[in-house]
């Protein structure tokens, strides 16, 4: 009976070694890297689906096929999972304003007209795409708590980069007497609800002239000579 139950085993167990089981095989790919990407990918999706609100770490953990220990791990928090998703989405918007030319190089001719597009483009947060109000998407962004650190790290990245901007174009320029520091903050304000009045435009006219009025505010603030 011993040798019957030993060629029974034999016959039914696959050729060369044993399949590793799932757990094993998520074991041996794991990367610290690629498990960062996978989670932030997956957040990025929730969250534009259904809103930072409505999506837990444990809903994420299952979309980006890791455990939610690996979350905390990783980022500390939801919290700071939003934040570097902010970073990133900031340095997303920077990368599109900058494609092609030095810092020294960009005027708002040239920059206020493609953060208008990208953030059209890349809209993440609840509601935006479905009700503009006359709040405006970014107040309504602003309102939900759970979007707090996506909007207060995207601020920080972008401040900073106007920043750089403004130091590099206006030397280039032999512009001085411009406080950098209060330049940079009212200009991400003034754009800021330019994007709400662009995006929620009744018209293309509208749309147009909101750009345009921008471009020329921005120039006149940031002590650009006026054409």
């Amino acid at each position: 009976m011993a040798t019957r139950a030993l060629d029974t085993r034999s016959s039914t167990a696959p050729r060369g070694r044993a399949a590793p089981r799932a757990t094993d095989m998520r074991a041996r790919r794991y990367d610290p890297a690629e498990t960062k990407a996978r989670v932030l990918a997956a957040a990025h999706m929730l969250f534009s689906r259904q809103g930072f609100a409505n999506t837990g770490t444990a809903d994420i953990a299952r979309a980006a096929d890791v455990s939610e220990g690996s979350i905390f791990y990783h980022f500390g928090s939801k919290k700071a999972l939003l934040a570097e998703l902010g970073r990133r989405h900031g340095e997303a918007m920077i990368e599109a304003m900058e494609e092609g030319y030095t810092l020294a190089d960009l005027e708002p001719g040239i920059t206020v007209p493609r953060v208008l597009r990208f953030v059209r483009d890349n809209m993440i947060w609840e509601g935006m795409e479905a009700d503009c109000n006359e709040c405006g998407p970014k107040s309504k962004m602003a309102q939900t708590p759970d979007a707090e650190p996506f909007y207060h790290a995207a601020k920080e990245v972008t401040t900073a980069w106007i920043k750089r901007h403004l130091e590099a174009a206006l030397a280039k320029r032999g512009i001085t007497g411009v406080e950098i520091d209060l330049a940079a903050s009212f200009t991400h304000h003034v754009v800021g609800d330019a994007i709400d009045r662009w995006l929620c435009a009744a018209t293309q006219e509208e749309a147009d002239r909101i750009e345009r009025e921008t471009i020329r505010y921005v120039r006149a603030g940031s002590g650009y000579p006026l054409d």
